[in-house]
């Protein structure tokens, strides 16, 4: 069992096991010289942490920190790189999720970017939920913000219009997804970008 909060690696940490998420949920942060952070990858029970395991680098420039809790099977390094080696259809599926997963952290990089904080919002909740599968979800501003690498101010005006529109339930520390049809309308491409290259390369959405 993943415990909310729990950090897995640290950037430049031996990474010495593989998580595959079952019901946790598991964000890599990026860490400013300044202690700022944001979210460069969201990883649920589509994926594993610990991709630099098998293609041969001892550490990652990021953090791994639980976001929620819940299952998730942990593998010894040497053994995932062992079955890697062996090939077939392990590596493969490994690979294709690698690929999957560089699209995401490019498309959040362009969406951090170029897109307002409501659509970038709209756009992680939808990626959250799909991770989770709940409406419910325990987020606090603080949490939001940094994951986002916005203010918290900006988190907050942009929850309240999402919420105004009747797409999200908000109170202190808590989102419920309520319209997830609007909530979808209400985000930038880069949800289905990341979505549809999931299903094209391992064949089911995230989720």
């Amino acid at each position: 069992m993943l415990v909310s909060g729990s950090v897995l690696h640290e950037p430049y940490d031996a990474i010495n096991y593989a998580y595959f998420p079952v019901s946790a949920m598991i964000s890599l942060v990026s860490i400013m010289e300044d202690g700022s952070t944001t979210e460069i990858g969201l990883i649920g029970n589509e994926g594993m942490i610990g991709v630099p395991i098998f293609l041969g680098g001892e550490y990652t420039i990021s953090r791994a920190i639980v976001q929620m809790a819940g299952s998730s099977f942990k593998l010894r390094a040497d053994i995932l790189k062992q079955e890697f080696d062996r090939g077939g259809v392990f590596q493969k599926i490994l690979l294709l999720h690698t690929q999957a997963r560089l699209t995401q952290i490019a498309q959040s990089a362009a969406c951090n970017r170029q897109h307002k904080i409501e659509a970038r919002l709209a756009r992680w909740l939808l990626s959250v939920y799909d991770c989770v599968l709940k409406d419910e979800l325990d987020l606090t501003q603080e949490f939001i913000s940094n994951m986002l690498g916005v203010r918290r101010a900006g988190v907050t005006i942009a929850a309240h219009a999402l919420q105004d529109a009747g797409i999200i339930r908000y109170n202190r520390g808590k989102i419920v997804i309520l319209d997830h049809k609007k909530l979808e309308e209400a985000s930038c491409e880069c949800y289905r970008v990341v979505q549809n290259e999931f299903i094209r390369l391992l064949g089911s959405r995230r989720g």
